[in-house]
């Protein structure tokens, strides 16, 4: 009965065999409740199907957010005024004289000459060796450090020191000396070491230390080297060294001395070219990787199946931001940036051009002119340079772009300009005379990847170092630009395009797998209510045979026949 009123209900069409009903088998009743069960989950599919189809895009999302991260990084440390490009390589002329440490980021690339006259020393003595080191000695020593005061270091006569325990005892003074015990073939004896070169470290001793163990006999100070300081002629100016490690003599740089030598050592201080061009490889092939993994999404998989973002206006809306960023022009300079770009402006500005002649754009007090309207003048003048206005959190500003590459396009701009809402002064900052990318050796292919150039790269790191500097990391430059496109378009920014189609992907997951687990109870429940009734009919269908013995048994009593037909 409760069969027919599910089919009735529409729950169900299903065909079910429950074999010949006088056999005595009955059916298979766990068999017939799959076979139920799996109809009623039917309407779990289309909900599946759609679960499966968004974990697939999610495993997509995942792996591009993780390359635009990782294509971050790498602007990063292009951007990062502390980065790559701040860092310095040194080389010397003769490092059996002096040898370069480390050179800082504030080094200044250039030739420096330097003259090591004389090494700075460090004081250092011993005291008259004992023939066994387990001698006990009696008496006391003062050592004073350069112009310090001296300390006194005691011994007990009772105690029983050795030379290791009088060692023990000047290290833990804290004085600034370090005492050790030197044995050799003639004995042992203790040594002394100042912990400052130079003349301010230089030694004074004096020692009454006795050898109980040999008839009182004297340990007297000897001091073999007297601590002084050294001398450099670095570019021409003689200068005093305490220490052979010397820092910032030459600004930036840290260098030994390790011989005196009469001949000028060349100190060459140079840009970090090789991390440089190594960083810039690193993000080309970051960001290959990155259009080939979107390139990818465009096609069908193996299987002649559409990938997973095939279609997606989220993958659409990613290639329109990499592709708008990448061939974002770099500004030759900008204007002081405004809170307001509807503030009216006044004044004028002056542009020229390489060695053409200077172009002077004013702007009449009583129009009212905008940035956008400065933009439009400069623009309308057709002088070779491209405005725009650029708009950022913190304001905006005019930014201008050469029209032509290179120092031959490189603006010289005076601005007389004013906010006449905030009085104002616009100044204009020079940013950079590289105004893309193809500058540096880097081209678009035709699938939207980019080649590289080293021998380029290289050359205009040799010839336009700071202009590089000025391409990734000025106010409003292409770097700042590209940088803040990947930081909007990806995963790690809670608006990222990535991130945000996560999240609607993760809210529509979450809907589904409430409607899912919702159903899987109905479902269950049903199973149970149709076990029963399936386990009832079956137990019904058994007793058939044995009540058709018994209805021919009460007909044969009956009517005298044996069976009923």
């Amino acid at each position: 009965m409760r069969l027919l009123e599910m089919e009735k209900e529409g729950a169900m069409s299903i065909g079910l065999s429950f074999g010949s009903p006088t056999s005595g088998d009955g059916f298979d009743v766990t068999a017939t409740v799959s076979s139920i069960v799996a109809n009623l989950q039917n309407v779990e599919t289309p909900w599946k199907t759609q679960l499966t189809t968004l974990e697939s895009e999610d495993t997509v999302l995942s792996s591009l957010g993780t390359l635009m991260s990782t294509l971050s990084n790498d602007m990063s440390t292009l951007t990062d005024a502390t980065g790559v490009l701040s860092e310095k390589m040194g080389s010397s002329s003769n490092t059996d004289v002096l040898e370069l440490t480390s050179a800082s980021t504030t080094a200044i690339a250039g030739t420096h000459t330097v003259v090591v006259n004389s090494l700075a020393t460090t004081s250092s003595g011993y005291l008259t060796e004992v023939t066994n080191s387990s001698d006990t000695l009696s008496g006391s020593i003062s050592i004073q450090v350069g112009s310090g005061t001296a300390q006194e270091i005691s011994l007990d006569d009772t105690t029983g020191y050795t030379l290791s325990d009088l060692a023990s005892a000047i290290n833990s003074a804290g004085i600034g000396v370090t005492a050790s015990v030197l044995t050799d073939s003639s004995g042992s004896r203790l040594s002394l070491v100042s912990g400052t070169s130079g003349a301010s470290g230089n030694l004074t001793v004096s020692s009454s230390i006795t050898d109980s163990s040999n008839s009182g006999a004297s340990l007297s100070y000897k001091s073999p080297v007297t601590g002084t300081n050294g001398s450099l002629t670095v570019d021409g100016v003689d200068l005093t060294i305490s220490s052979n490690t010397v820092s910032n003599l030459i600004p930036g740089v840290t260098f030994q001395v390790l011989a005196k030598n009469s001949s000028e050592v060349q100190v060459v201080i140079g840009n970090y070219n090789t991390g440089v061009e190594s960083a810039v490889s690193t993000l080309v092939a970051d960001y290959n990787s990155l259009i080939s993994a979107i390139n990818t999404q465009e096609g069908n998989d193996s299987s002649g199946n559409a990938e997973p973002l095939y279609g997606s206006p989220t993958l659409s809306l990613l290639q329109q931001n990499i592709l708008s960023g990448i061939n974002t022009q770099n500004p030759n300079g900008y204007l002081t940036s405004i809170s307001d770009s509807s503030d009216t402006l006044s004044g004028f500005i002056s542009i020229t051009v390489g060695s053409g002649s200077a172009q002077t754009i004013s702007l009449d007090d009583t129009t009212g002119y905008t940035l956008s309207d400065l933009a439009s003048a400069i623009n309308s003048a057709s002088i070779g340079v491209t405005a725009s206005v650029s708009t950022t959190s913190t304001g905006s500003s005019l930014v201008l772009v050469s029209q032509t590459t290179g120092s031959s396009g490189a603006l010289k701009v005076t601005s007389s300009l004013t906010d006449t809402t905030t009085s104002t002064s616009l100044a204009y900052t020079s940013s950079s005379d590289i105004t893309g990318l193809t500058s540096l050796g880097i081209s678009v292919n035709s699938d939207g990847t980019l080649s590289l150039s080293t021998a380029s790269l290289d050359s205009i790191l040799n010839s336009d170092y700071s202009g590089v500097q000025g391409l990734f990391q000025n106010a409003n430059s292409w770097g700042v630009t590209f940088s803040t496109m990947l930081t909007e378009s990806g995963s790690t920014s809670s608006t990222g395009i990535l991130k945000l189609a996560e999240k609607a992907n993760s809210s529509v997951e979450s809907t589904l797998n409430t409607d899912i687990s919702k159903e899987e109870l109905l479902i269950s429940s049903e199973s149970k209510s149709i076990t029963a009734v399936m386990n009832s009919a079956n137990e019904i269908m058994q007793e058939i045979p044995l009540q058709i013995s018994e209805v021919n048994e009460l007909y044969s009593a009956i009517t005298g026949y044996s069976s009923s037909s």
